[in-house]
């Protein structure tokens, strides 16, 4: 409880602090455009990870073995490629442009007049952000629960209250250093736990024993040769490679897409000081995200051969609880609880901030009030964010309602593959392609945006009533992500190439990407 009652209290000093630093709406949204590497570093990792690093993937490690490195593997791509590829080229036309949200970016690229881009994007982050945030605050309740034996709903309540109270005060600012403390947590560790019971268990021969008799197929890369009910993968009944095992594994892969444009991710690009972030920017996230991914398929991995199935848990997401609880002091174990509401807490702190940003920079100023004020444009932030975060309380309550047992990793991935499809194909394709459209962009964002819940809760029902459930199975292990992307970016294609109205107001578009690539205007 003092690590606990510690951990808040610098949040909200943090909060406080940050509030001095509020002079303006680009400080609201974006920290002034002046951080750091570290801190733009730290805040992308921190926020682009939550609930399901700290208790959905090490729950995977558990449940699949080092089949879950596959996830690793996707997020190494994901976030080394949205840095190497994409990060330079966007902060440079953001700065061209004098765009402090994402919104505000993609109106400029398409010289889009008439708003309806920025009302698609601002639109589709007020539905999926909330539901993203409350899948956060249902993990929240479950953590208290498993931790310290507190009812799921206030657990809820307090961890929600904590970030109420910082990020209605500071702002991105706030967030952003909220962020460099909590990551830091965060990766710390999950890096320490997997050692301790490493050690515990008397060395890296013994977890290997342990494991190949529980089930040799968890030291597989294929993974164990059942399907698990916790994360609901398909995985081969023989325990061999085959073609539900690839599709398994390239949905588990595909996690990385996300990185590749999602808004609360690279609003973090726009807040560089300049692109020299750039370069120690990438090595800190890189290396940020295979310690702390590692760690947590490890915390499962290594969790799984300690109890050698001897010990019957909750739930498989509660393996890290639990070691926490068992191998370390009862005040590290208090740390352990700061660690998973860290990660929780730096992913509803910036999805909030996101969404109060696009409904008042994206809707209410830019299409409504053009001459409000900056002042009355932060209280009106505030309020708004508030508003938002009861929201997202009220969809985290009612999943626990639904059901308190229901797998943290999957209901995340849910919102995050929502805000991925949505604006992912759009972002790589502006940043490479100058025959990009504005009605392109929107075709993808709402193709790619009614995709996920089409494959999520349609799609299957559908094929197994016409009899195909082999291919229901397989859309399933390879989840909604990946299709609703590539339909996404299928339609923006498509309708770029038709719109030829669209194609004659890019005007100054090739320049614009030449100087993207270059960082220098056309000879």
């Amino acid at each position: 409880m003092i690590a606990v009652a510690l951990y808040a209290i610098v949040l909200i000093a943090i909060g406080h602090f940050a509030s001095k630093r509020m002079g303006d709406i680009k400080d609201y949204f974006a920290g002034g455009k002046k951080l750091g590497f570290l801190a733009v570093a730290f805040s992308a990792r921190a926020t682009g990870e939550s609930a399901w690093l700290l208790l959905g993937l090490t729950g995977m490690g558990f449940a699949m073995g080092v089949q879950a490195f596959w996830v690793v593997l996707g997020e190494l791509v994901g976030v080394g490629g949205a840095w190497l590829l994409m990060s330079r080229r966007f902060k440079r036309l953001t700065d061209q442009y004098d765009s402090i949200t994402v919104p505000d970016y993609l109106e400029s690229r398409f010289r889009d007049t008439g708003h309806w881009l920025r009302l698609i994007a601002a639109g589709s982050l007020l539905i999926f952000v909330p539901i993203y945030a409350g899948a956060q605050v249902f993990a929240s309740g479950g953590a208290f629960y498993n931790f310290l034996d507190w009812n799921h709903y206030w657990g809820a309540a307090f961890g929600f209250g904590v970030v109420l109270i910082y990020i209605t005060r500071g702002g991105f600012t706030a967030v952003v250093w909220s962020d460099i403390f909590q990551g830091s947590l965060m990766v710390i560790g999950l890096v320490v736990l997997p050692i301790v019971g490493i050690l515990e268990i008397g060395g890296i021969t013994n977890v290997i024993e342990s494991l190949r008799n529980i089930d040799p197929h968890l030291l597989s890369l294929h993974g164990p040769g059942a399907a698990d009910p916790v994360t609901g993968i398909i995985a081969p009944s023989s325990g061999a490679w085959n073609t539900a095992s690839i599709f398994a594994i390239v949905g588990l892969v595909a996690i990385g897409i996300g990185f590749w444009g999602s808004p609360q991710i690279f609003v973090r690009y726009i807040s560089m000081k300049n692109e020299k972030s750039i370069l120690p920017g990438t090595v800190t996230a890189i290396t940020w995200t295979l310690l702390a991914d590692c760690g947590a398929v490890l915390v499962g991995v290594v969790g799984r051969a300690l109890m050698n199935d001897q010990i019957a848990l909750p739930d498989k997401e509660s393996i890290l609880p639990i070691m926490s609880d068992v191998l370390l002091p009862a005040f590290f174990s208090g740390v352990f609880i700061a660690m998973v509401l860290s990660a929780i807490m730096s992913t509803i702190d910036s999805l909030l901030v996101l969404a109060s940003s696009a409904a008042v920079r994206d809707y209410w100023q830019k299409t409504k009030h053009p001459d409000m004020s900056d002042e009355a444009l932060m209280s009106t932030s505030r309020r708004l964010t508030l508003i938002l975060a009861v929201i997202a309380f009220a969809v985290g309550i009612g999943l626990l309602l639904i059901d308190k047992e229901k797998p943290i990793f999957w209901i995340v991935i849910f919102g995050w593959s929502g805000i991925a499809a949505t604006f992912c194909p759009t972002m790589i394709l502006s940043l490479y392609w100058s025959r990009l459209t504005a009605n392109g962009a929107k075709a993808a964002m709402i193709v790619g945006f009614l995709g996920v819940p089409i494959f999520s809760f349609a799609i299957g029902p559908i094929l197994k009533s016409m009899g195909m459930e082999d291919v229901a199975g397989y859309l399933a292990a390879l989840d909604v992500l990946l299709p609703s992307f590539v339909l996404g970016f299928t339609a923006a294609v498509i309708v770029s190439l038709l719109d030829k109205n669209g194609q004659a107001k890019l005007v100054g578009i090739k320049e614009d990407l030449h100087f993207a690539r270059t960082g220098h205007p056309p000879p």
